[in-house]
């Protein structure tokens, strides 16, 4: 199994999970093997994560604005990645924590009580 297909487009433009949930999220991670948007380990329900322990797919590329990096679940370490086929990013207008109008207004007492 190839950990990287730079052919393979994002699942959308949001976490799947999330968004079939009527969640929310702090960042998006793409998978760089099939495409899958999860939110970033910093949200909530830290789909991306779940998505590399569930399929096996190691490699995330960051799915926000401006930022090119690659990640490697296995190694604990960035990744040198090639482009991937487009979109690079989630819509450069969309609000962080996203997305608009599902973030609760006391969304960083959510995530500090997360982290205790």
């Amino acid at each position: 199994m190839s950990t990287v297909d730079p052919t393979v487009p994002p699942s959308g433009t949001g976490c799947v999970e999330c968004d079939a949930d009527g969640g929310w999220w702090v960042h998006l991670r793409r998978c760089a093997a099939c495409g899958h948007i999860g939110c970033c380990d910093d949200s909530p329900a830290k789909h991306a994560s779940a998505h590399w322990r569930s399929s096996g797919h190691p490699i995330i590329r960051s799915f926000e604005p401006g930022e090119d990096w690659f990640w490697n679940y296995d190694t604990n370490s960035y990744y040198d990645g090639p482009e991937l086929a487009p979109p690079e990013s989630r819509p450069a207008g969309e609000t962080v924590p996203g997305p608009r109008g599902r973030v609760p207004a006391d969304w960083m007492a959510q995530l500090q009580a997360g982290r205790g």
